[in-house]
């Protein structure tokens, strides 16, 4: 206790003056309207920047926790973004199934819309997936069309998606003819331009002319008769003299593929399956 009084007595003179200073500050401050005002702006100031500094800190410490929070939401947005572009193409398939023309040829068979969700054009051999699979009816070598023609064949088939071989695929050779004309060849994609294959293999005494429309010629279980493929172009040289080459120019345009139809038919199923009895019957003969 001594000793906080003789620290008292010691600095004396400068508790006065303090006081006096206080004292003096509160008068002009407070009498003074130009002084208040000023003082009041600089405390408000000073104020506001350890509020600001107070506020960066805090946040810094709470990155953690609002990324995390944004990281919640983004994926929340995402799956609403999935589910509405879901939704999107399932009204998509629904108008093009109410709206769709078809043909005669195709009036007897059944189709399964579905949307394309992956194709190329421009690789050597092309292929196209669709967003539907065996839990919608699909199952390899069904043959797909579009409003306009030949899109291509189912290939590989999972729960989901399914995977076709493009006509724009030197592996996928298709029986057509000439409208008008029962003589028929094998159309194939020479790998060059995307919208025109080559009809090879048609007999020498073919009738054609330019502009003909080239319909599949119904020797294949996956398409029927009749289904338009391209319009003849011209035609190409060949070196045999029994066959010649047609230049097609395709209906479909396989740059704007979005919506197609997976022929479903049990006529089909019933061809495949006699075929495969059939091929099955000759390897048990031959062994």
């Amino acid at each position: 206790m001594r000793n906080l009084i003789d620290f008292l007595v010691k600095h004396s003179t400068w508790f006065v003056f303090a006081f006096y200073v206080i004292v003096s500050c509160i008068f002009l401050f407070d009498k003074n309207p130009y002084q208040h005002h000023v003082y009041m702006t600089s405390a408000g100031k000073l104020t506001a920047g350890v509020y600001d500094l107070s506020h960066n800190i805090t946040s810094y410490f709470n990155l953690r926790e609002t990324n995390e929070e944004l990281q919640v939401q983004n994926a929340r947005l995402e799956e609403e973004l999935l589910g509405m572009k879901a939704t999107l193409q399932l009204y998509q398939e629904r108008y093009y199934a109410d709206t769709m023309t078809v043909s005669e040829t195709l009036r007897p068979y059944r189709f399964i819309i579905a949307s394309v969700i992956n194709n190329s054009i421009h690789k050597p051999y092309n292929y196209i997936t669709i967003n539907k699979g065996s839990r919608d009816g699909i199952r390899p070598e069904m043959g797909v069309v579009d409003q306009n023609g030949i899109v291509g064949v189912v290939n590989i088939v999972g729960d989901n998606y399914s995977r076709l071989i493009s006509l724009l695929n030197p592996n996928f050779r298709l029986s057509c003819k000439v409208k008008g004309n029962d003589a028929f060849g094998s159309l194939v994609w020479d790998g060059k331009d995307p919208g025109v294959a080559l009809l090879e293999e048609l007999p020498r005494h073919t009738i054609y002319t330019t502009g003909d429309t080239v319909v599949t010629s119904g020797y294949s279980a996956m398409f029927p008769e009749g289904i338009p493929v391209g319009i003849v172009a011209g035609s190409e040289k060949t070196i045999d003299d029994n066959f010649f080459t047609l230049r097609v120019n395709l209906l479909t345009d396989f740059s704007r593929l979005s919506t197609v139809r997976v022929i479903a038919s049990d006529i089909a199923d019933s061809i495949r399956q006699v075929e495969t009895d059939t091929n099955e019957s000759k390897q048990q003969n031959k062994q």
